[in-house]
């Protein structure tokens, strides 16, 4: 793997094991007022100083990281279950069935992925699980649309009319021996997308529709910060370096993982 990739890999476990420490990590509850202590500089006592309600930024990065990587995490796999069948089904079927899954396809695409989140959440309302659901379906037509084509090209393979004519079901042909052969560039656009999922879900959480105060999120916490920068600019900048150092980390391992299961990239490095 390449340099990036453990460089992004490390960013990962680094920041996800923060996040699944949080309870041993933290100063204190991210939840804990003290009036007192507003917006103190980061120190010996508030690693990342506090608030303007006095709470420990610290602990509020921990938690709220436990909270951005899981809408990441849930999000991909709503989009990738979701758009992968429908996709598989299409690809397989082909005829009717393959004109309204396509169709429906194209709709969504239409629009932008964050304008479509917007407009699941209008309908769903706010939340950190609408939000999951809204970032999810949003990303559904890119994995149709891959798994759609990635089924068109291997269902022609000889394999395949073999396990037919031995009486395979149609079941039995698509998740024995579809599936498994179109798994590598799904794999590889799971761990792209897992890094977009994680700003879109900042971003909705940003503008007020995600997380709902007092619960720590990065993208909640940096539009709380916003108004505080010249004052107490630590409370904005933390949680923004949260955002910026997940994605970065997902993209670097996730170009990593493509050229590592891209075969012509591996005779490229062998000669």
């Amino acid at each position: 793997m390449q340099p990036g990739g453990w460089i992004g890999l490390c960013l990962l476990l680094l920041l996800g094991g923060m996040a699944l420490m949080a309870p041993r990590l933290a100063l204190q509850s991210p939840l804990v007022v003290e009036p007192g202590a507003a917006f103190t500089p980061p120190g010996p006592e508030h690693w990342m100083g506090t608030d303007n309600f006095g709470r420990d930024v610290w602990s509020r990065f921990l938690y709220g990281g436990r909270i951005s990587l899981m809408v990441g995490v849930i999000a991909m796999a709503i989009s990738a279950t979701t758009g992968t069948l429908l996709g598989v089904v299409a690809g397989y079927y082909g005829g009717k069935v393959d004109s309204l899954l396509s169709w429906i396809t194209e709709v969504l695409q239409a629009f932008p992925g964050i304008l479509l989140a917007l407009v699941i959440i209008a309908i769903l309302g706010s939340g950190i699980f609408n939000v999951m659901v809204a970032v999810g379906i949003a990303s559904i037509p890119s994995f149709m649309r891959l798994s759609r084509g990635q089924v068109l090209r291997v269902k022609e393979f000889g394999y395949i009319e073999a396990a037919r004519s031995l009486g395979a079901s149609d079941a039995r042909v698509l998740f024995r021996h579809i599936l498994p052969n179109i798994l590598r560039p799904l794999l590889v656009l799971v761990t792209l997308g897992m890094g977009g999922a994680i700003l879109e879900g900042a971003s909705l959480s940003f503008l007020g529709l995600g997380a709902q105060p007092p619960d720590p999120e990065w993208g909640a916490m940096l539009s709380a910060g916003r108004a505080f920068l010249s004052r107490g600019w630590w409370i904005a900048v933390f949680p923004g370096l949260g955002i910026f150092l997940a994605v970065l980390g997902i993209n670097l391992f996730g170009d990593a993982i493509g050229d590592l299961l891209d075969p012509r990239s591996q005779n490229q490095n062998n000669r």
